[in-house]
Order: C-alpha cells, then structure tokens, then sequence
C-alpha cells in the first residue's frame, strides 16, 4: 500500500498537477491539506475524476481556507471529521478528517500555524495538538497520523536553526507536543529511515528559497508499530515542487509491504544546492 500527503494549498489551483502526478505515483491513499474549497466545490471540481481512477473520499473543507481531505483506493470506513473536543478559532475549522483505510485508521491533519509565539493562535495550536494527541490515543495502534504539522521536529529539519529564532514551528512547547503525540507510539518513519540526512518538504515561494534549498521538514508521517514495520520506503517527491504552478510543499510518500520505485530516497530528485555557507534571514523577517 502506498500512501502519500501533500499540501497541495488550493486543490483548484493544483488540479493541473495533482491529477497527472496521482496517474504517475499510483499511491492508494492520499491525505490532501489546504484544500481551500468547500466539500461541494470540491466534489463538483474533482469528484468524477477521482472516481475514475478508483479513489473514494472523504472531505472537510471551507470555502477559501484550510481544507482536508483524504483519497483511497483501498477501503473507506469511519469516517471522522474533526476532532472530538478540539478548540475553535474562534470557531471550528476544517483541518482534520481521519478513515479506515485498508485496515489503517488514516488521519489528514493541517494543523493551526501559530502566527507568532505567544499570540492566541500559538495557543489554540498547542490546544489543538493536545485535541490530536487524545484522539490518536483512543484510537488503534494500527494508525497513520500524517500532514502539515506546522513543526519542524529538530533543529535539523530546517536549513539553519539561528534563522528561526522567534518564529513558530520550532519553539520548545511546539516540539514538545508533537513529542507528546509521538510518545503514543508513533514513528517518524522518514527520520527513521533516514536519521542523517538533510530533509525538507517546505520552501517559502519567495527569495528563491527553493532553489536554495532553504527549506524545513513539516510534513510529516507517523505511524503505530504495526505500521513503521511494514514501511519499505519512505521519500519526499521532490519533483511535484519543481516547474510551474507548483505548491510549496512537496508529497511525502510512504511504501508500506513493497516498494514499487525501490528504496530510493530520501528526497527525490536530491537538490543541487547544499547547506548555505552565509546567514540568512526568512523572508518574513526582513
């Protein structure tokens, strides 16, 4: 079973993209974030398609913002959107939808940035995040807990930690509550399988950071015991973020039992641009 997350921010703006890349990946499970459509938009744009192609689906959108969604080509049972007792901002927003999927409880998560540490939505993210932690853990072990995370794990999942002092993604309480949810049993399965190397799935459209390779690592798959043993690949596809009208973030696909392409990875093609050797500053910041 291959599965596979990307923010794709904005399905309509990405159709171009998604469709031929889902032709050319074949993963059975996709997990969509920022969606920016509402579930009528969403079926009229793209329902037909999909079914074409044997995907099932199972949504949680609003018109403009945020948005999720998750694709299978292997069974779609259970389906739950939101999360029980998670915080609003101030009222409940469409980022999370979870379902059965060949026998594996699948959640597609975009979770809440933070804006800027301190504000009232760093605290409705931490809120919100502590709302996962609970529903994974009165779920089963057989899970994937998958999408924009909006954390970057360690400081070697972005391209220089001084450039992220102050911001969020990185701030101790932010790290500590992916840790809490992990600490349910959950693996990493891309830094498992690939502890040392330089990893990204984000870079920022401005300042050519993608070209740079300034990017950071947010998009994550965790995955209960029973699911971390059978990955046999786990790589970010690189190529969905090159060219024109891409997303800024890149697909994390995840092989569970064979892996068609091989192990190849971590992040495919690898980018030609290495670790900066000069300070630089976030776009936002200057």
């Amino acid at each position: 079973m291959r599965v596979a997350t990307w923010n794709v921010n904005s399905v309509k703006q990405r159709e171009p993209r998604l469709l031929p890349w889902l032709d050319q990946r074949a993963p059975d499970v996709v997990c969509l974030q920022e969606t920016k459509l509402t579930d009528e938009a969403f079926t009229d744009l793209l329902g037909a398609k999909l079914a074409d192609r044997g995907y099932e689906v199972a949504l949680s959108g609003e018109g403009r913002w945020n948005g999720v969604a998750i694709l299978s080509r292997v069974g779609l049972d259970e389906v739950a959107v939101g999360l029980a007792n998670a915080p609003g901002f101030p009222h409940q927003e469409a980022r999370a939808v979870a379902a059965t999927c060949g026998g594996v409880r699948v959640h597609s998560l975009y979770v809440p940035n933070g804006r800027v540490p301190g504000s009232d939505h760093y605290a409705y993210k931490l809120e919100w995040l502590a709302a996962l932690r609970a529903v994974v853990a009165a779920g089963p072990p057989e899970v994937i807990v998958c999408g924009d995370m909006n954390v970057a794990p360690k400081d070697a999942d972005v391209f220089d930690p001084a450039a992220y002092v102050g911001q969020t993604h990185v701030t101790a309480p932010e790290r500590a509550a992916l840790a809490e949810l992990q600490a349910l049993g959950l693996s990493d399965v891309v830094r498992d399988r690939w502890p040392t190397e330089t990893i990204f799935t984000y870079w920022d459209y401005r300042a050519g950071m993608f070209h740079q390779n300034l990017g950071m690592r947010i998009d994550l798959v965790l995955a209960g015991a029973p699911v971390a043993s059978r990955v046999q690949a786990a790589w970010v596809d690189r190529h969905a973020r090159k060219g024109t009208g891409p997303s800024d973030h890149a697909p994390v696909i995840v092989d569970l039992d064979e892996a068609p392409d091989g192990d190849i990875g971590p992040v495919v093609p690898p980018p030609s641009a290495g670790r900066p050797r000069r300070a630089v500053r976030l776009p936002q910041a200057r």
